[in-house]
């Protein structure tokens, strides 16, 4: 059973695969602002746009020192495909199937579509501080204007 974390909450240290497949954990990011946004699939509509939008102001969020990673359970070999079609900047990491950083911060969660019912990824983006502790929450994000929202937020941190 998950629990969903909040806000002044430590983030949970729970290692993804990185792009390379490598581990890649919350805390490789101490000192400095970190944006995790969790999204559902590679290549869908919404999950596209939002890739866009955060890998368009990367720059913004480089200059505001804040380290960007989106993450769904796509496979590191899915992620590549997606950044090289896309041209994405932001790095994408792969949360495990089960037990993953996701379901510490209470976003894998049961989803209903044309009557089946599902586990999915809640689209949701933490902003963490950097102490390592969540700074701010998005939760059922609407992906319009979202990362510059998010890129607001973090360079006001």
């Amino acid at each position: 059973m998950s629990v969903q974390t909040g806000i002044g909450e430590m983030v949970p240290d729970i290692a993804l695969a990185g792009p390379d497949g490598a581990p890649v954990k919350p805390s490789d990011f101490r000192g400095r602002k970190l944006v995790l946004f969790f999204y559902p699939k590679d290549d869908t509509p919404g999950c596209t746009t939002e890739n866009q939008d955060f890998s368009a102001l990367k720059a913004e969020f480089d200059a505001a020192g804040v380290a960007l990673l989106g993450i769904s359970k796509d496979s590191p070999a899915k992620h590549a495909k997606f950044t090289a079609k896309y041209a994405l900047t932001a790095p994408l990491a792969s949360d495990p199937e089960t037990g993953g950083l996701a379901d510490a911060l209470g976003i894998w969660v049961e989803k209903s579509m044309y009557g089946r019912t599902y586990m999915g990824m809640e689209r949701t983006t933490f902003l963490v501080d950097p102490e390592g502790r969540i700074a701010a929450v998005w939760r059922k994000v609407k992906v319009k204007d979202h990362a510059a929202e998010v890129l607001k937020e973090a360079s006001a941190l």
